[in-house]
């Protein structure tokens, strides 16, 4: 049995191997739901602006205001997309306006809580860099000390998620 890692494809072969013992065990569900026994009840778009929003005042208040966040279902975690920012300059009149959006994928609202955080605190340290640097990385450690950890459980609930669907019931 070929046991594909997409997810992990980066990660070292010793996270990998334990990951495709627990595939191959089928115990890689009941792994996550150790980890992770209930899901979010951040389920609307309101919700999740208020969830952001609350996150960005605590970490990062002077950063550009949000002008849109919500759930979407267009975004494809196969194309290594989990939520996007997106910076919108538009002229009005004789003034430049600029709009950040957020966008978190679906599949995250029947997700653990600390894995909607990691996808929430990596999209708003994209608030003030662009870039995935070594900044942004210490940036989305500082909102999420976790952060690392939260975005491997993330890859490992995702195998789990095209493997089997939701883990909760």
């Amino acid at each position: 049995m070929t046991t594909s890692l997409k997810y992990l494809s980066h990660y070292p072969a010793d996270i990998q191997q334990q990951v495709i013992k627990l595939i191959k065990e089928d115990s890689l569900k009941a792994y996550l739901l150790a980890q992770f026994p209930i899901q979010h009840e951040i389920t609307t778009d309101k919700a999740l602006r208020q969830y952001a929003n609350d996150l960005k005042q605590q970490f990062i208040k002077k950063s550009a205001p949000l002008s849109q966040v919500k759930y979407d279902d267009k975004i494809h975690i196969v194309n290594n997309a989990l939520g996007l920012h997106t910076y919108v300059s538009r002229v009005q009149g004789n003034k430049l306006k600029s709009k950040n959006e957020l966008r978190i994928g679906s599949v995250f609202k029947k997700a653990p809580e600390a894995l909607l955080k990691m996808i929430v605190v990596h999209e708003l340290a994209h608030l003030k860099e662009k870039e995935h640097n070594k900044a942004f990385y210490k940036l989305c450690q500082h909102m999420l000390p976790s952060y690392h950890q939260l975005e491997l459980m993330t890859r490992i609930y995702l195998t789990e998620l095209e493997r089997n669907g939701c883990i909760y019931q």
